[in-house]
């Protein structure tokens, strides 16, 4: 009888803990949620937000993992992948500000034409009171969206066949534009003639062939497509900088437990100082290799600068209006 009792209780107890066991592992099941990257791998946002998935898997002991998907292979375009995040076919996209613009249209106050002094002064905003105002706006917009954090894209700077070291030497030049009128106007404005309709891969070849005079973009840019060979004076001045934007979809946020969407806000905010060393890396190495090769950079002095920020009075008025008082309050910010 004794034996008996001795077999009863140790099948009990193995019973139990299998049962906790299976508690245990229905309680930490896994949820795979998706983050759409267009970026290659290596590029820093991309390595940002590899960083995001791993912190965020590690922080949720694996209730969460996130997988990357870089190099537009989810989504071919920004457009397509914010519009994913909005019916909740996907959870987290890495864009420019700009798309975001459409719905939240005080951020087109971030995209002005020589709004900040230097990096320093974008980085204030962004992480004070105005920038993440806006960020918490894209969540209040109804868009179906939620702005987790900014990440560095550097800043847009002229590159040109001829050494170009003042306002005067802009007068002329045929340069290649996005697609976008602010900034067509904004080199008009400057003296030179904006070209549109050049896809960044025939950049090189329009230079080479005399169509263009220059262009503009990032270090990054200037160097991995080649640029600099056919147009290797490069003008550091900075007229934009346009963040890009880590995004959540609102309604898979409210799928997960509170607890957690709190864990991936707090993740995506410290991924930000990750991705920004990142790009400081990629802009050394490409600003090392173009100067090697021979390419000449020249900086602006604060005098000159203000000559090309004065320049843009009529599209602050044309294109700033409706935002003025953010333009101001950035403008404030010391």
């Amino acid at each position: 009888m004794k034996k008996a009792l001795i077999v009863l209780l140790v099948l009990a107890t193995v019973l139990g803990t299998a049962f906790a066991q299976g508690g245990s592992e229905a309680s930490q099941k896994t949820t795979t949620l998706m983050l759409s990257e267009v970026h290659a791998e290596g590029y820093p946002t991309t390595l940002a937000d590899r960083e995001f998935a791993r912190l965020v898997e590690e922080r949720t002991n694996g209730r969460i993992k996130v997988e990357v998907y870089s190099g537009g292979t989810l989504y071919g375009q920004e457009t397509g992948a914010i519009e994913a995040l909005q019916i909740g076919d996907l959870a987290f996209a890495r864009v420019s500000a700009s798309p975001v613009a459409s719905y939240v249209p005080k951020i087109n106050a971030l995209q002005m034409p020589y709004l900040y002094r230097d990096g320093e002064h974008m980085w204030k905003v962004l992480n004070g009171e105005i920038g993440q105002g806006l960020l918490a706006d894209i969540q209040t917009s109804g868009s179906g969206l939620v702005g987790l954090a900014y990440y560095d894209a550097g800043s847009r700077n002229f590159y040109t066949k001829k050494p170009v070291k003042s306002l005067a030497d802009m007068a002329g030049l045929k340069i290649r534009m996005q697609n976008n009128q602010m900034m067509v106007r904004m080199v008009e404005l400057l003296g030179a003639n904006g070209v549109t309709g050049i896809g960044p891969n025939d950049v090189y070849s329009a230079i080479t062939q005399g169509t263009i005079d220059g262009a503009e973009n990032n270090w990054p840019t200037y160097e991995s497509m080649g640029d600099y060979e056919a147009a290797p004076y490069f003008l550091l001045d900075g007229h934009t900088r346009v963040p890009e934007i880590l995004l959540a979809s609102e309604s898979v946020m409210k799928k997960l437990d509170p607890a957690d969407v709190q864990i991936i806000k707090q993740v995506a905010k410290e991924t930000q100082a990750f991705e920004i060393q990142k790009w400081a890396e990629r802009e050394q190495a490409s600003k090392a290799k173009v100067v090697a090769a021979g390419s000449v950079v020249t900086e602006l002095t604060s005098a000159q600068l203000a000559e090309f920020q004065a320049k843009m009075a009529p599209l602050y008025e044309e294109y700033g209006k409706a935002y003025k008082d953010v333009i101001t309050a950035i403008q404030n910010v010391k």
